[in-house]
């Protein structure tokens, strides 16, 4: 039986208990680089966005592994945000195929760039934990992973929508330990629907 999405919060709260500022960490690294880019940007126009899109790809999945090392109590370092520069051009041509064929479906109409989001959404997961997959590769399995799972993420994304609003009051800080909570909750959704999440064993008495 598929997780609820209450149990897949409550496992992310689990992970994230005692980890929560390494995470917290983790995400202000991206913001910190992120002002870094757009500083660039100001002084020199268009160098940061082309610096942008070349780190995205590396950016991302540094990110998802970093979230889902949290998700399985792998207890990676804030530096893991960083790994995905150690395969720099496939984490690239994977960001570069996957927004291209999302746009691609957008011109179509925005439900169906939407619906390609979805499908393509497993792709970097997959890619963290088969390195030597090819980039076509990554993006067919994450398709058939989402074969009936697309609706229950898109669901489960919205059941944050309370909690960002609530978030974004005072100043947006709330965003520090939400960001990070939807990362792993969304982590231990991609554990779930490949069959590598298992249950902690009971407590013996």
């Amino acid at each position: 039986m598929n997780a609820s999405y209450s149990e897949l919060r409550a496992r992310a709260r689990d992970s994230l208990r005692g980890n929560w500022g390494k995470a917290i960490g983790g995400f202000v690294l991206t913001i910190l680089l992120a002002a870094v880019i757009g500083l660039i940007n100001y002084l020199i126009p268009a160098l940061g966005n082309v610096i942008s899109f070349l780190i995205s790809g590396a950016i991302s999945l540094g990110l998802i592994s970093f979230y889902l090392g949290i998700a399985r109590k792998e207890n990676p370092p804030v530096s893991e945000v960083f790994s995905g520069f150690a395969q720099f051009i496939k984490a690239f041509c994977l960001y570069f195929m996957v927004g291209l064929f999302t746009f691609l479906w957008t011109l179509l109409f925005i439900i169906p760039g939407i619906i390609a989001a979805l499908r393509y959404s497993q792709a970097y997961f997959i890619l963290r934990d088969n390195p030597d997959i090819g980039i076509m590769d990554a993006i067919r399995e994450s398709k058939q992973l989402m074969l009936g799972n697309k609706w229950r993420y898109f669901v489960l994304q919205l059941t944050f929508i309370g909690w960002a609003i609530l978030a974004a009051i005072p100043f947006g800080i709330g965003y520090l330990w939400l960001c990070p909570y939807i990362s792993v909750t969304q982590a231990h959704f991609y554990d779930e629907v490949t069959g590598r999440y298992r249950a902690p064993a009971p407590d013996s008495f």
